[in-house]
């Protein structure tokens, strides 16, 4: 609820910008829209906040206490990278007839792909940015369909369960149903029969500066994916080139869309949690951790998770991470071209602790593992002793030897040193998170910054490496490895005895009207999630910030300038997982 007790003088920055701040609650400040640009000018530059970590919209259509008039609210979170703290959070509140306002990709370039998600999903308009068009969807579809009003065909029901599955279990063939019905309507004057595709995007096309040897030639434009086994999944980069040289990027995705947020907000709050599973499905613990969090901040204490249950998601969520790297290690070796042995070395410890997830949940990837207050079910003694065999008596060596056998590699160095480069302040400039961060030199890390859990317990170090390049990736993906180590050592020499989860299992879950952000330093980098509640059974707005997506606004920076071959690598060493980046 807005406070309006407060004076507009006393409203925070309010003097810093001049009619930039008209209210302000517990959860953000609301931001006058033709004074955005300028009041996150003055935040950058005055007070410290060089990051935005997340850019999302909110639709209130049908929201008590909201109208026409401010129907739709963007919502900024800024982070500081030198001192870390809970940041701030910017809101932007637009009318139905024309949701509009400045794109803030000047202040913050990091907003560009994020700006390009809201005006696809949401049809709301950023003025100045220089490439707006649909992002995950193609440009003939019709409609904003994350908007509250818009509805699928064979739509049911706003919320789940739907009633003709449970509790009344009645069934009906599709084909007996009208698929379209009111759903779908087009805009007037649209011919779906005549429509015509656009013609694909050309990459903005960056020429070598004046006086450099250099020999034009002929450009081209290549497409590399959707079918590409180097693209890790149905990802597609089109590519500018002059030769050999990459010229111009753009990145193309939207292939493995299926509207998980939209899905989100049909769920149940607890329903939620196994959706997380498939964002990356490669670090579903992380993924469970993050969302439980946001929740858990909205239940109060009821939400508060045990110590057992405190330590288990940290002894999963580390695992998670060396799982990650080494699985990411394993395709980077790919990518470059050393096949089998140096991959598959990579790859085996994780299958070793996919052996610990399937023994704990039942399943090696999709472990739906979390729950609000703690986790599903405990672990026994041997599973405890397996786990301490594996962390005490095998990783430290095997990781030596990897390290041993890949980091001074000649071949390795030859290709990945200097390829690929991403200074410091472009990769916090454009909202880089995770290795691709930290391989810049920026040792910005969220379990230390805004420790979450019970990390603040545990004595690690934050790797990072000032290479600014694909081998410095490399180089953290290793170090992280080892500190996860280290962490996992003391988490498991440290787990008391006790329960495991605050309150009985519930379906329903009872969650206080407001809003929160979880996030956790998923192996990717920062994931959170935006929810919105409007005391109901079900999150008004679920929000995904996913660092597969976000991280992909380094890729054309880091790719323009060198070998198409080198775009590979340089995609590579992001480490992207479609399902994540699609959602």
């Amino acid at each position: 609820m807005i406070d309006t007790t407060v004076t507009t003088t006393s409203l925070p920055y309010a003097d810093a910008v001049p009619g930039a701040v008209a209210a302000a609650d517990e959860w953000g400040i609301v931001v006058n829209a033709d004074k955005l640009v300028e009041l996150a000018l003055y935040l950058r530059n005055n007070e410290g906040f060089d990051y935005l970590s997340s850019l999302t919209a909110v639709d209130y259509l049908g929201f008590k206490d909201r109208s026409e008039a401010d129907r739709f609210e963007l919502v900024y979170h800024l982070f500081d990278t030198q001192k870390g703290g809970d940041g701030i959070v910017l809101k932007v509140r637009l009318p139905e007839a024309k949701p509009e306002v400045d794109s803030l990709i000047k202040v913050y370039p990091g907003a560009d792909l994020q700006e390009r998600e809201a005006y696809d999903l949401y049809g709301i308009r950023f003025n100045g940015h220089p490439r707006l068009r649909r992002i995950i969807l193609w440009e003939g579809f019709n409609g904003h369909p994350m908007r509250k009003d818009w509805k699928e065909a064979y739509h049911e029901a706003e919320h789940k369960p739907y009633k003709s599955r449970w509790p009344v279990g009645h069934f009906q063939w599709a084909e007996d149903r009208v698929p379209w019905g009111d759903n779908i309507s087009y805009p007037q004057g649209f011919d779906p029969d005549a429509f015509e595709r656009p013609p694909t995007p050309l990459p903005i096309i960056h020429e070598p500066p004046e006086g450099s040897n250099y020999i034009k030639t002929e450009r081209i434009v290549v497409n590399m994916g959707p079918q590409h086994p180097s693209t890790h999944g149905v990802f597609r980069m089109i590519v500018a080139l002059d030769g050999e040289t990459v010229v111009g990027l753009e990145p193309e995705v939207g292939y493995l869309h299926r509207n998980h947020e939209k899905i989100g907000e049909r769920n149940t709050w607890l329903a939620n949690i196994p959706y997380t599973d498939r964002l990356d499905y490669l670090s579903s613990m992380s993924n469970n951790f993050g969302y439980v969090l946001a929740v858990e901040k909205l239940m109060g204490d009821k939400g508060k998770p045990p110590e057992r249950a405190e330590y288990l998601r940290v002894i999963m969520a580390e695992f998670t991470r060396i799982a990650n790297h080494t699985w990411t290690i394993g395709f980077f070796l790919n990518d470059l071209g050393a096949f089998y042995t140096p991959a598959l070395y990579a790859i085996e410890e994780r299958e070793l602790i996919l052996d610990l997830f399937e023994a704990a949940t039942g399943s090696r990837m999709m472990c739906n593992y979390m729950r609000f207050g703690g986790v599903v079910r405990d672990v026994d003694e041997d599973w405890l002793r397996r786990a301490r065999d594996i962390v005490f008596k095998r990783l430290d060596r095997k990781i030596d030897e990897l390290d041993a056998y890949l980091t001074g590699n000649e071949i390795l160095m030859a290709r990945c040193v200097g390829v690929g480069h991403l200074s410091a302040a472009d990769a916090i400039a454009l909202s880089a998170a995770g290795p691709v961060l930290r391989g810049s030199g920026v040792p910005y890390d969220v379990r230390r910054a805004r420790p979450y859990g019970i990390y603040d317990r545990f004595d690690f170090d934050v790797v990072a490496d000032d290479g600014c390049d694909v081998y410095a990736r490399y180089k953290v993906r290793l170090g992280e490895i080892r500190q996860s180590v280290r962490i996992l050592k003391q988490a498991l020499d440290q787990i008391p005895e006790g329960p495991v989860r605050n309150g009985k299992p519930s379906y329903v879950t009872r969650v206080a009207k407001g809003e929160a952000y979880g996030a956790v330093e998923g192996p990717k980098g920062e994931l959170g999630f935006y929810v919105v509640s409007d005391g109901s059974d079900n999150p008004w707005r679920y929000h995904v910030r996913a660092p597969s997506y976000i991280n992909l606004n380094t890729l054309e920076p880091s790719a323009v300038g060198y070998k198409i071959a080198d775009a590979i690598i340089t995609l590579g060493a992001i480490d992207i997982v479609l399902g994540e980046t699609d959602r």
